[in-house]
């Protein structure tokens, strides 16, 4: 009987760590790469030289267009089961952020 409780405690204790699995932290690595490069290139495009005579709103789109090879590959990490309201908002935040960075170049005031 003490045997038994033996095994049992260490079968139970041994799928412990099964719920951190390796392809997971993985993909977090590649979602983080993803928007570190998507956020790189809309600062690039925010502050490209010859843009200051420009609507911010304009230059942010402009942005996130230029950007979008970076948006689909960030989609593609983040979003593995294809579901279009993710889709959706992650290109709601490359524009968000499309602005921000406008802003910010511009030396203005960002949203509050």
């Amino acid at each position: 009987m003490r045997r038994m409780f033996v095994l049992l405690v260490l079968f139970v204790t041994a799928c412990e760590g099964s719920f951190v699995r390796p392809e997971n932290l993985g993909r977090k690595v590649e979602i983080n790469k993803s928007y570190e490069a998507r956020d790189n290139c809309l600062k690039q495009q925010a502050s490209a030289d010859g843009t200051n005579g420009i609507d911010p709103a304009t230059l942010a789109h402009a942005a996130a267009l230029a950007c979008e090879k970076e948006t689909e590959r960030l989609i593609a990490a983040a979003n593995t089961d294809g579901d279009s309201k993710v889709t959706l908002s992650i290109r709601q935040d490359t524009e968000f952020r499309a602005r921000k960075y406008v802003m910010q170049a511009r030396g203005l005031t960002t949203f509050q």
